[in-house]
């Protein structure tokens, strides 16, 4: 099964058992004291059927390059993991500290985290508030690291995918990262470091902040 796909199956999973046992939780009592919670099940179950509720790290990567600021980036992880790896632009806001994280109901919100629970959760907690602007960082830190930092070119790409690669070479140098070979997905060879990778070729805008090395793949815990 390709990666994307596994990625796309393995986060509606997510999503679908958070719903169902927040929902539950919702109907025996809020779960969250002093906030309240609104659950639509149909509204949530078309949102999660249909994908509308993610944003692809190639996205992501394009509004950071673009220098744009109608987004906020929400990294849900612990202060150490944080302080170890984050995307640039990300504000980092552990799950719990959500409810009371100042917030517009206007703004697009993307939410990431290491696995897929945390996301999962945080998405249903926004939508359970009425954020209609919630979204999910398709494939979580792994799908930034295999999409961004380390592109890997596609087995006989038809014109449009290889200058799409293209287009991927430069990103990945952007942040600091280093397209694949095409061996590499085969081989099982391990990914760069930042450490080991030359400077960023310079942008037509200013480089965003870059968090420190990013840490070593670690087993894929969930899908997004």
């Amino acid at each position: 099964m390709p990666t994307a796909a596994k990625r796309r199956f393995s986060t509606n999973q997510v999503l679908g058992l958070v719903a169902l046992g927040l929902g539950a939780l919702a109907l025996a009592g809020n779960p969250y004291q002093g906030h309240s919670v609104r659950v639509d099940a149909k509204e949530l179950a078309t949102i999660v059927g249909t994908e509308v509720d993610h944003v692809t790290p190639v996205e992501l990567a394009d509004w950071i390059i673009r220098g744009a600021t109608d987004y906020r980036l929400i990294d849900l992880r612990s202060p150490g993991e944080y302080a170890q790896f984050h995307i640039p632009t990300a504000e980092n806001v552990p799950i719990a500290q959500l409810p009371d994280y100042p917030l517009g109901r206007n703004e697009k919100i993307v939410l990431y985290s290491e696995g897929g629970i945390h996301s999962a959760q945080a998405w249903f907690l926004l939508k359970a508030q009425r954020y209609p602007g919630a979204y999910i960082l398709f494939g979580g830190l792994e799908g930034w690291n295999d999409d961004v930092l380390y592109p890997t070119p596609p087995p006989h790409p038809s014109p449009q995918e290889a200058a799409a690669f293209e287009r991927a070479i430069q990103a990945s140098r952007f942040f600091g990262g280093t397209p694949r070979a095409a061996a590499d997905s085969t081989t099982g060879a391990a990914k760069p470091t930042l450490a080991q990778t030359p400077a960023p070729a310079v942008t037509p805008v200013p480089a965003p902040p870059v968090s420190p090395v990013a840490p070593k793949k670690k087993a894929r815990k969930e899908g997004c």
